[in-house]
């Protein structure tokens, strides 16, 4: 019985490998995202003297939204591989981020929705931006379609930044209580 409960658990633990083509899947992801990068800077580059100050910095922030995007995937394939697959062994290369290998579960739940909350920001800039594009109602009792979509970027924005303090605050607690200190 003995050697099939640890057969069991041998199975069970080394079924973490699983995850390492998930992990793979983000590499490409950001390579994708890179191609696209590529495109977008190629885009703005081309077009910055013949587009509108507002265009331009849409455009900015639109590369701003990418980079943000690809540094939380390599921040998540980094982290969840090292939190449940295996050690990445690089301990003795020089350009090895100070973080690596010390973001737990939690910490990596609170970059995770810090990055979320950034990309959001950043969506909801590009929208005040752009809204002398969409334009300002005459009369203020209607609401436009996009008067609509801006309130809801709002709302959802605010619903993501509650969320992330809540997160933190739980993430707080829950260190107080592990220490035996008052929340």
């Amino acid at each position: 019985m003995k050697k099939i409960e640890h057969g069991l658990e041998m199975l069970m633990f080394n079924s973490r490998w699983l995850l390492a083509p998930f992990y793979l899947g983000l590499v490409a992801a950001i390579f994708m995202l890179l191609v696209k990068f590529t495109q977008e800077f190629w885009h703005v580059a081309t077009h910055t003297l013949g587009g509108s100050e507002s265009e331009v910095i849409l455009a900015i922030l639109t590369l701003v939204d990418m980079s943000l995007v690809a540094s939380l995937l390599l921040i998540i394939i980094f982290s969840g591989y090292e939190n449940f697959v295996s050690k990445i062994d690089t301990a003795g290369h020089e350009d090895r981020p100070e973080w690596m290998g010390k973001v737990n579960f939690s910490g990596l739940k609170l970059k995770l929705i810090a990055s979320i909350v950034a990309i959001s920001a950043i969506e909801l800039l590009k929208a005040f931006v752009n809204i002398n594009s969409v334009g300002i109602p005459s009369d203020p009792g209607t609401w436009t379609v996009a008067d609509k979509h801006l309130a809801w970027k709002i709302c959802i924005h605010l619903v993501l930044v509650t969320s992330g303090v809540l997160f933190a605050l739980m993430d707080k607690i829950t260190e107080s209580v592990k220490h035996g200190k008052p929340g």
